[in-house]
């Protein structure tokens, strides 16, 4: 597992995540045999929100609960979660009131004294850049929260933030995979008036990121597009399909490796945050997080999904 230090942070960090959102009916069996498989490929990193679950902190919950760590069992990972998220309406809430309730209920959902890394999960129109400023300074203070980020959030948004937080951002969680890659095809067309994939949708924010050292952590890397389906074996992507079949044998490896892999390979050193409940898949996707694709193959998969290089 290939490993480095987040910017911003002293934590050493793996280039895969475990995501935890859909933990919520699984039994403590179920939990610790995912979590022990992350561990096994490497995985020390796991990905929670306060609405994940169905209801506020349900699965930071079921985390604590499945795995009952001891302080000791507790330093061996970096736990990072998120708030901001209204589920009634739903609407976002960046508020001082609101993230530090939020933090609160997290700690106690989580079991734990600190999070490492607390994300305001998408972005609040009605942001107050003091009102974070002061909740962040208090959580740092007081030893809650040792680093924060984002998720969700242009390069505009991030700079109106900063113009009062202290402390590094050091993450924007942002959804990505080879199918949906608008923030890195956008850039492979720039320029071209009549193509529409020239059209820039998030102010350039890879190029910010890697500019600011925030990394990006790519949510829903196997997704076809928002949320309707995996591209991997499906008959939308027969070429694409075939093209990460092709490199799955060359490798040795899943075809899960490969989706991974594509994303790892970029020089912004990104973080795949995976979503998947299934060990195999986990493991699987694990062993895309050294594999180094070659600049043929890797435009070949951006080719295959559907990016036009001109």
């Amino acid at each position: 597992m290939k490993t480095f230090t987040l910017p911003g942070t002293e934590i050493t960090v793996p280039n895969v995540v475990l995501g935890l959102m859909r933990i919520a009916e699984k039994t403590d069996d179920e939990v610790r045999e995912l979590v022990r498989t992350a561990r096994e490929a490497g995985i020390d990193f796991v990905d929670h929100a306060d609405v994940y679950g169905g209801s506020l902190h349900a699965c930071e919950r079921r985390f604590s609960e499945a795995l009952a760590l001891t302080p000791a069992e507790r330093e061996k990972f970096t736990i990072q979660t998120k708030c901001g998220i209204v589920p009634d309406g739903p609407y976002f809430d960046f508020s001082y009131e609101h993230i530090i309730e939020s933090v609160n209920g997290s700690l106690d959902a989580l079991g734990t004294d600190y999070i490492d890394i607390l994300l305001l999960h998408r972005p609040d129109a009605l942001v107050e850049p003091d009102d974070v400023a002061r909740a962040f300074d208090e959580l740092h203070a007081a030893g809650k929260v040792r680093s924060f980020g984002v998720s969700n959030h242009t390069p505009m948004q991030l700079e109106l933030l900063k113009k009062s937080v202290r402390q590094p951002l050091v993450a924007n969680q942002l959804q990505l995979s080879i199918t949906h890659a608008p923030m890195i095809a956008q850039g492979l067309a720039a320029n071209m008036g009549d193509e529409p994939q020239s059209v820039m949708r998030d102010g350039g924010i890879v190029d910010y990121c890697r500019l600011n050292d925030i990394t990006v952590q790519a949510w829903s890397p196997f997704q076809a597009r928002f949320f309707n389906g995996v591209f991997l074996g499906s008959a939308d992507y027969p070429e694409l399909n075939a093209a990460v079949d092709r490199l799955a044998a060359k490798y040795d490896v899943p075809a899960i490796a490969i989706a991974t892999a594509w994303i790892t390979r970029h020089p912004a050193r990104m973080q795949v945050v995976l979503g998947t409940t299934t060990p195999s898949r986990v493991a699987g996707a694990a062993q895309g997080s050294e594999i180094p694709l070659t600049h043929a193959e890797w435009y070949e998969l951006v080719r295959a999904a559907g990016h036009r290089i001109p």
